[in-house]
């Protein structure tokens, strides 16, 4: 994907769109389009401390001026602040890039009269460690170039100001070493050929993220400046320059480097770090084979959320860049589309098998802890989803052995728990239907909760959580049977079946009611009810099955994903912004979800009649992300977007499940390889 300066005519065009580069432990490097700080969650160095969790700002940014010897210079960064009384202050770097590419990485390519200079960044696998790779070809002037690095040590979520800035700063030889004074962790960064200044009680006042002020929370932060970096260009010299900035343990309080950064040493490892970021995109890509060029890109995406969690010591899947972790729920909707379509089973074998040892309750985790605590188990729908999982992962290897073995019990448990029933009033009624939860409990995936106040409450039969357990039970009864055990689940999934259509049906809207319980029966148009054909398993077959999918199609399709509510109704919201109120009060009453989408697909395809052609048919709602993917997160499928026209991106720019469903979509449903 290549990017011009029709991309950012202005600063704030410039700074809408978004990349991201990931180290496999949930730490990342992410910035705006023409590299500045659009909001809290950027920065060149945010490290898991407590992989993944734990994500502190390290490094904000790094500024960079050309310095000419007759004092004059220019600055190539990129960035905007705003006074004490107001007053805006814009820093026109990107009026120098003339180009940004992002292929495996973000590469950058400046032009200042003759000076060309090229920026590499990438972060080094499994490790909190960031590296830029500078490719100069000086002009006819001697110059040099500054780097002047923005530190920061604060949890991602947060913002610093000055008085929170306080550090110990270090230099020895190339490298400068800061930390948070009494911490045993340190931010070590050094430049390959360059000399280091060191500043003393020198700040970068009032930085201004202009996303955060869109969602109604603080929005300027101070950074400290511990020096700067120096390197000498002469004349038509071309010269390669590498800066490294790595989060340490155990250097912080002695103050002391055990191997201070060779030079030569740290431009080989800059260099190593990218290529290796190459080497290691381009074998993810060779291992799929496939050759469409938006496939491609899901491929590469969908190793964004893969990561390995510490407290668990096994892979998990993050839900969302930049401020979601790991969640149950996220984790089994996206699994088949992030670890099978990619081929990356033995990913898919250690999140089955981990989720696995945790099941308690009958539930599994919808929240993993970093600290030994007990895992959160606020869910009634990731244990549902988990049987969809199972399930795809034996179409996909046949490894019935490992299934039988190690997770076949565990979900005869998950299958026990809801038909004897277990906590948060989730049980199987005389009628084979789940209920769950309470008016103070919100534990679908539709569990926005602000204070006491709950956003779409939705306890008792949930459509598509009655969807899911039907879905479970069928995929239950071809195990048993597969496995030589009792069929103890095809006469209750028979049940559920029949009971289904008699509670859920909506004789006068033609589709299905959302949620049945003591108030009566929801008659919202919501999304929910796509489960009910877009599951391995149909609950709901034949005319209705078809009525279901048109009445969505019609109500609640959009270009990027399907409406959370009709907007019929008079709790549409059309438009998520604002603060936290405003947001999550909109965040399931007409915003949109694009996950959602990869489940319609599945659905469409089958109502009719899983057909080529209704296969080539599916490509057109696949289709516009290959659009999308240039626009919020370079390279990915954001969240949400608002449900009315343009349908902005909200929410996170980078999600799991969006990439998840529609690589899953393409693949299974709609035949693009």
């Amino acid at each position: 994907m290549e990017f011009g300066k029709s991309c950012w005519y202005d600063f704030h065009q410039g700074s809408e769109r978004e990349w991201i580069v990931t180290n496999g432990t949930g730490g990342y490097a992410s910035l705006s389009l023409i590299g500045s700080n659009s909001r809290r969650y950027h920065g060149l160095l945010v490290g898991a401390l407590k992989p993944p969790t734990s994500r502190y700002l390290l490094l904000s940014n790094l500024l960079e001026d050309i310095i000419f010897t007759d004092g004059s210079q220019v600055s190539l960064s990129s960035f905007m602040t705003k006074g004490f009384n107001n007053e805006e202050y814009i820093n026109h770097g990107y009026d120098r890039l003339t180009r940004m590419k992002y292929d495996f990485f973000p590469e950058f390519t400046f032009n200042h009269e003759d000076i060309v200079i090229k920026k590499k960044i990438a972060m080094k696998q499994g490790e909190n460690t960031t590296a830029v790779l500078y490719e100069i070809r000086n002009g006819s002037r001697k110059a040099s170039l500054k780097l002047t690095p923005l530190v920061n040590f604060r949890d991602h979520h947060h913002r610093s100001l000055k008085e929170n800035l306080d550090f110990v700063t270090k230099i020895i030889g190339n490298e400068i070493n800061v930390y948070p004074a009494g911490s045993t962790v340190s931010l070590r960064m050094g430049v390959s050929g360059g000399q280091i200044r060191k500043l003393e009680d020198c700040y970068f006042y009032n930085m201004f993220y202009t996303l955060e002020q869109e969602r109604g929370l603080d929005c300027m932060e101070d950074h400290f400046i511990p020096g700067f970096f120096s390197v000498e260009l002469n004349p038509w010299e071309c010269k390669t320059v590498a800066f490294t900035a790595s989060c340490c343990e155990g250097v912080g309080l002695s103050g002391e480097m055990q191997d201070a950064f060779n030079p030569e040493k740290q431009l080989s490892d800059a260099v190593r770090v990218i290529s290796d970021r190459m080497g290691r995109m381009e074998q993810l890509l060779k291992r799929t084979g496939y050759s469409s060029g938006l496939v491609k890109k899901l491929v590469l995406a969908a190793d964004n959320f893969i990561v390995y969690r510490n407290s668990i010591r096994a892979s998990t899947i993050i839900a969302g860049y930049p401020w979601f972790t790991d969640w149950g729920r996220d984790t089994m909707i996206a699994f088949t589309g992030l670890t099978l379509t990619t081929g990356r089973f033995a990913d898919a074998k250690e999140i089955l098998y981990t989720f696995s040892r945790y099941v308690d309750y009958g539930l599994i985790p919808n929240m993993f802890p970093d600290d030994g605590e007990k895992p959160a188990y606020n869910s009634v729908d990731a244990a549902l989803w988990y049987f969809e999982a199972v399930n795809s992962y034996l179409k996909y290897t046949g490894d019935f052995e490992f299934i039988k073995e190690e997770i076949y019990p565990c979900l005869k448990n998950i299958c026990e728990h809801f038909m004897n029933g277990t906590i948060y009033d989730i049980a199987m009624t005389g009628d084979g239907l789940i209920t769950a939860g309470n008016e103070n409990t919100q534990l679908t995936w539709m569990d926005a909760k602000v204070g006491d106040w709950v956003v779409t409450p939705r306890h008792g039969k949930a459509v598509e959580i009655n969807a899911l357990w039907y879905n479970g039970l069928m995929i239950m009864s071809e195990l048993a049977q597969k496995f030589t055990d009792r069929d103890v689940y095809l006469e209750p999934a028979s049940k559920t079946k029949a009971s289904f259509e008699k509670v859920f049906w909506n004789e006068e809207q033609q589709c299905l009611y959302d949620v049945v319980n003591e108030a009566g029966s929801d008659g919202s148009i919501r999304p929910n009810q796509i489960l009910a054909v877009g599951l391995s398993h149909a609950v709901l077959e034949g005319h209705k099955a078809r009525s279901v999918v048109e009445k969505v199609w019609k109500e609640l399709y959009t270009p990027y994903g399907l409406r959370t509510l009709s907007q019929d109704s008079r709790q549409y919201r059309g438009v998520y912004s604002g603060d936290v109120w405003s947001r999550d009060g909109a965040y399931h009453q007409g915003t949109v979800w694009t996950w959602l989408l990869g489940r319609f697909i599945k659905a469409y395809v089958r109502v009719n009649g899983n057909t080529a052609e209704a296969r080539k048919a599916a490509l057109d709602f696949i289709l516009p992300f290959a659009d999308h993917m240039r626009d919020a997160g370079v390279g990915n499928i954001s969240e949400i977007f608002d449900g009315s026209s343009p349908h902005r991106p909200r929410g996170c720019f980078a999600q799991a499940w969006s990439v998840a469903e529609i690589l899953r979509a393409a693949i299974e449903d709609a035949g693009l390889d």
